[in-house]
């Protein structure tokens, strides 16, 4: 697996650039002694493997930005991917600013020739529209986080670039989680449109991807119990559902659980044969603690029924 000794590890985000999978992850100081400040102190690592198994690690991708930035407190959950047309490898990441805390998430991009300098844009790229979405009203002491957070960027058959947010429906009603959706068509200037899905039985839909396997669509988020109205704690973790296609509407009340709450962050990647390989962060140790790390590759493939992804532990 791949941790680290004076950083906890979590969310992450991989590429892969025909020679090495690049691994991209949040950290943040143990030093800081309670888990739940790491959110509040979270940089981007970076480390590199030609298997998935073994991880040599890189200088660190990105670190918060100076005051006045719109990611000045931290920068969260992103995803990368190569941009043939101008040459470019783009990273788009979620980011915080500290005059809000975390009640303010807008995602930004940065840009790089190697995967190992990158370029941070300075201001947000894609911000929530209030027709659709529930956003933060400054003025209010006690206003409502607005959820913008964990971009997944993928290319349509429209050829639109389609961007899969975390996200709140306007109405944040118990179970408002939603797909928030946005398109471009050079990586650049995107459009936001209304939600890829309604609102069901998640409060939030965390670290969306959305990926062909063995010929078939299939989108992963993850949620806890905690997250789910009505359910009870230990019944979340990570979640797939089939779908048609990128930028389609998504039955998020027919998921199935593809893991539980002891792994968070689930993401499915293809190996060097052509098989494809589940990986997530320790979410929850037997005491139910924070644990961290991105564990070791698992295989995973559809269920019997089709109705989402299965792990062969």
């Amino acid at each position: 697996m791949f941790d680290l000794t004076e950083d906890w590890v979590w969310d992450f985000w991989t590429v892969d650039d025909g020679e090495l999978f690049h691994l991209f992850f949040l950290k943040a100081p143990r030093a800081l002694g309670d888990p739940e400040l790491r959110h509040w102190h979270a940089s981007v690592g970076h480390a590199v493997s030609p298997d998935l198994l073994t991880w040599e690690r890189l200088p660190d991708a990105l670190d918060p930005q100076p005051s006045g930035a719109f990611d000045d407190l931290a920068t969260w959950t992103g995803c990368c991917l190569r941009d043939e047309r101008a040459g470019l490898w783009r990273m788009f990441t979620t980011g915080l600013a500290g005059t809000h805390r975390e009640r303010l998430q807008r995602v930004g991009m940065s840009t790089s020739t190697d995967l190992v300098e990158w370029v941070r844009s300075p201001e947000a790229l894609v911000l929530a529209d209030p027709r659709w979405y529930a956003t933060l009203d400054p003025t209010l002491e006690a206003a409502p986080e607005e959820h913008w957070r964990d971009p997944w960027v993928v290319r349509g058959p429209d050829g639109l670039w389609h961007m899969y947010l975390t996200s709140k429906a306007r109405d944040d009603v118990p179970g408002a989680g939603v797909i928030g959706h946005a398109v471009s068509p050079d990586l650049t200037t995107w459009t936001v449109r209304p939600p890829l899905s309604g609102p069901d039985r998640f409060a939030w839909l965390e670290v969306i991807s959305v990926q062909q396997v063995e010929g078939r669509w299939v989108l992963i988020f993850s949620c806890l119990g905690e997250q789910m109205p009505g359910h009870e704690h230990g019944t979340g973790g990570v979640w797939s559902v089939p779908v048609s296609g990128v930028g389609e509407p998504v039955d998020i009340g027919a998921a199935v659980r593809l893991a539980d709450e002891r792994h968070y962050v689930g993401k499915v990647v293809q190996d060097r044969s052509g098989a494809w390989q589940f990986l997530a962060f320790r979410n929850a140790g037997e005491d139910g603690a924070f644990v961290g790390g991105v564990i070791d590759p698992v295989p995973v493939g559809w269920r019997p029924d089709g109705r989402g992804l299965i792990l062969h532990w």
